[in-house]
């Protein structure tokens, strides 16, 4: 019976989260500016025409640059915006649990970002007339970019909890989602390789999202990548409870 409340009053939530996203023209906006933003990064400085290849490896590698930003200035504003305006104390005394409040939350911001992605269709469109594309490369590599962007969207709304301040929360998220990138970089191992044991490197690397990412963009569908988004989306959403949780017993 819990399960089936939890599950209900989830979804509640992440109804009425997401109408009051497109309630708003800060969607609008978002999705206008991610399609170009994404447009213009494939098509012009990834030079789509010019390499003559009809494949969308263009169009994902800035995916992780352009989330970095994008996915944080969403996330901001679901915690920090609830504390600022004195809604938050409101909202955590419906007949609703902690967990289901930042599950609901986080799913409609999810669903959000989801949608946006859907809208980048043409691109897949084009590769088509132009070429013949292998699909099941395009699919998993849509697949790794809404996990990342869920992972990402989980730091952001965990560091919207932490502060009042959008602004604090939106650098806090953008220095956590930049550390990861990077953790993977070949740049960064080498200099890390050179004072700290192998392990080490090893370890801060697995958490780099772009190295999860960039096998899914080639197609190689791994268990172990889809579970390293997984747990980093449940570990911050759980950090998020619990924040919460405090401020709401203090």
């Amino acid at each position: 019976m819990q399960q089936v409340d939890f599950f209900r009053n989830t979804r509640i939530i992440m109804k009425r989260e997401l109408a009051g996203y497109f309630g708003s023209p800060v969607a609008y906006v978002f999705i206008v500016i991610f399609l170009l933003l994404t447009g213009f990064f494939t098509f012009y400085i990834s030079n789509f025409f010019e390499v003559g290849q009809a494949d969308l490896n263009g169009f994902f590698q800035w995916h992780p640059w352009l989330f970095m930003f994008l996915v944080p200035s969403i996330a901001m504003r679901l915690w920090a915006e609830e504390r600022r305006l004195g809604t938050i104390e409101l909202l955590l005394t419906l007949p609703v649990t902690v967990t289901e409040v930042v599950v609901g939350k986080f799913m409609a911001a999810w669903a959000f970002i989801g949608i946006a992605l859907v809208l980048t269709f043409p691109m897949v469109l084009t590769v088509i007339y132009l070429g013949n594309p292998d699909l099941g490369v395009i699919f998993c590599a849509y697949i790794g970019s809404f996990l990342m962007a869920g992972t990402f969207l989980s730091i952001g709304s965990m560091t919207s909890a932490l502060t009042r301040s959008q602004v604090v929360s939106f650098i806090l998220a953008v220095v956590v989602c930049l550390f990861l990138i990077l953790a993977g970089f070949a740049p960064v191992t080498s200099v890390l390789s050179g004072w700290a044991p192998i392990w080490l490197v090893n370890l801060i690397s697995s958490t780099s999202v772009q190295s999860h990412f960039s096998s899914m963009a080639r197609g190689v569908l791994d268990l172990r990548d889809i579970l390293y988004y997984l747990s980093v989306i449940v570990l911050m959403i759980f950090i998020n409870g619990v924040v919460l949780q405090n401020r709401e017993s203090a």
